[in-house]
């Protein structure tokens, strides 16, 4: 097992195979001409596998696979088939602009569940936050897989003077739609311009949905990142994930590779371990890994805590979200 000093048993991991994206999204990538790893700085397919396997060796059963944008890379159709054949649950998060040429893939790997990054349903707005004219493309992929039968969230950023006021619009999604839209406060990283009156809390949140709607809680489990809630009639639902406002690290059960191959313990972690350097050393990178998760931190990378208002960005230790990966 992969176990820290807090007893917390960590049994998820979330695998960046790229820093590469189609899109680009001012709170996740610094500067429109960003650059990019080199390839052969990244895992390489079989590389994805052994770490991978290594993790599940030591007890994870659950991989995300992110990015950037995991479906730019040219080999994710194999890396996927690949990691479809280790004991774990196996799920994706994209921006779904090439979803629909990986359908059949998914579905050989046994993926049901897919996460959508979509932030608004406003054409002009997408495109202002993306800087990319990529929207419609977006809604018919989003389409496309209810109709195949994927079960999907929607995972919304929420920010103050942008997107705030489509949170309704983004509930009334799920009248007719058995999809769960998730709401994500805004977190800071590194070039992203973060800003504590940014953040639309989980209370905001709520009370936005509850002066239209009545909102009942639903119950979760200890390791979950999304407070989640269901409105009568409704076929879908939503949930909120405030990682600002309301952490919920007591339960945290993850672990990131980022797509260079270092594993970090925490989004918010300073130190990071270099699995792919030591792999390509022929050196076992089990102990790196069990290493590693005993300088977690109780909460937030121990790099603060939940009063966000006194948080200054500059102040962080960190890579920028699309480097880490999402």
């Amino acid at each position: 097992m992969i176990v820290d000093t807090y007893n917390r048993v960590h049994d998820y991991l979330r695998i960046s195979l790229t820093d590469r994206c189609n899109l680009r999204c001012f709170y996740c990538m610094p500067e429109e001409s960003y650059d990019f790893a080199p390839m052969k700085h990244l895992m390489q397919a079989g590389e994805v596998e052994s770490i991978a396997r290594s993790f599940v060796d030591l007890g994870v059963n659950k991989i995300r696979l992110t990015g950037g944008e995991p479906m730019v890379r040219s080999d994710f159709g194999e890396i996927i088939l690949r990691l479809a054949k280790l004991p774990v649950s196996l799920h994706i998060t994209t921006n779904a602009i090439l979803l629909d040429r990986y359908f059949d893939v998914l579905k050989e790997a046994r993926i049901d569940t897919l996460n959508i990054s979509l932030d608004t349903l406003s054409r002009e707005k997408f495109i202002r936050l993306t800087r990319r004219d990529k929207f419609d493309v977006t809604i018919q992929n989003i389409r496309s897989s209810l109709k195949q039968g994927f079960r999907i969230k929607i995972n919304m950023v929420v920010m103050r003077d942008f997107n705030e006021d489509e949170l309704l619009d983004f509930v009334e999604w799920t009248k007719n739609e058995d999809l769960e839209v998730r709401f994500i406060e805004f977190m800071p990283f590194e070039g992203n311009k973060w800003t504590s009156n940014q953040v639309f809390s989980l209370e905001e949140i709520l009370s936005t949905i509850s002066g239209r709607y009545e909102v009942q809680a639903v119950a979760g489990s200890l390791h979950d990142t999304a407070k989640h809630y269901q409105i009568a009639g409704h076929k879908g639902s939503f949930s909120i994930i405030s990682t600002m406002s309301a952490p919920f690290c007591d339960g945290c059960n993850r672990l990131r590779l980022t797509a260079d191959g270092k594993m970090k313990n925490c989004l918010f972690s300073k130190d990071e371990s270099d699995l792919l350097g030591a792999l390509r050393k022929g050196l076992p990178v089990e102990p790196l890994i069990q290493q590693n998760i005993l300088t977690k931190a109780a909460k937030l990378g121990g790099q603060f805590h939940s009063n966000f208002n006194e948080l200054k960005q500059e102040t962080l230790e960190n890579r920028s979200m699309i480097s880490i990966g999402g």
